[in-house]
């Protein structure tokens, strides 16, 4: 848990720092309409109230969003093949960098899941996926797309599966 708690921590970049200080400004500002209103009681309260939703929202939230804008992508399944005489399943797809600055790295990762008839049950799967395996791709520019091969071992499942893809940009 440290070790994620520090790389998180030296993955913030100088967009970060200005979210996480508006937020903290914002809270601060809440606050202190609370307190100068605090004559009229309901009033007072949902400044008080809007204070500590942004408070525990707004850097969650707002990281999740900036990253998305930030750092867009999008990652698309080529093939999947499972081998005969390995226990592995070969994905093929592609990386896009659709943001407006040039990537360093992307983690793409290749996740497994099981497949049911039950729909709700198809959404809970996707959370929680039964294999999973990455790769690191580095330096993609501005518009370009790079075709990638993941291959996801030891898969032993027999029934049937998914393949989904994602990636996390920097």
């Amino acid at each position: 848990m440290k070790h994620k708690i520090t790389a998180f921590i030296e993955g913030l970049i100088t967009y970060d720092y200005m979210l996480f200080g508006g937020v903290f400004f914002l809270f601060i500002l809440f606050i202190i309409f609370g307190i100068l209103l605090r004559k009229k009681i309901a009033l007072a309260l949902l400044f008080i109230f809007l204070a500590f939703s942004i408070l525990l929202l707004g850097p969650t939230l707002g990281y999740v969003k900036l990253h998305e804008y930030l750092f867009k992508n999008s990652v698309t399944l080529i093939s999947q093949k499972r081998l005969q005489f390995s226990e592995a399943v070969v994905v093929k797809g592609s990386l896009t960098n659709e943001s407006t600055q040039n990537f360093t790295s992307c983690l793409v990762t290749a996740s497994a899941y099981a497949v049911t008839k039950n729909k709700y049950k198809n959404y809970l799967k996707k959370l929680k996926p039964f294999k999973k395996m990455s790769i690191t791709e580095y330096d993609i520019n501005v518009g370009d797309t790079r075709e990638f091969k993941i291959i996801v071992e030891p898969f032993r499942y027999s029934r049937d599966y998914n393949i989904s893809l994602g990636a996390d940009c920097k």
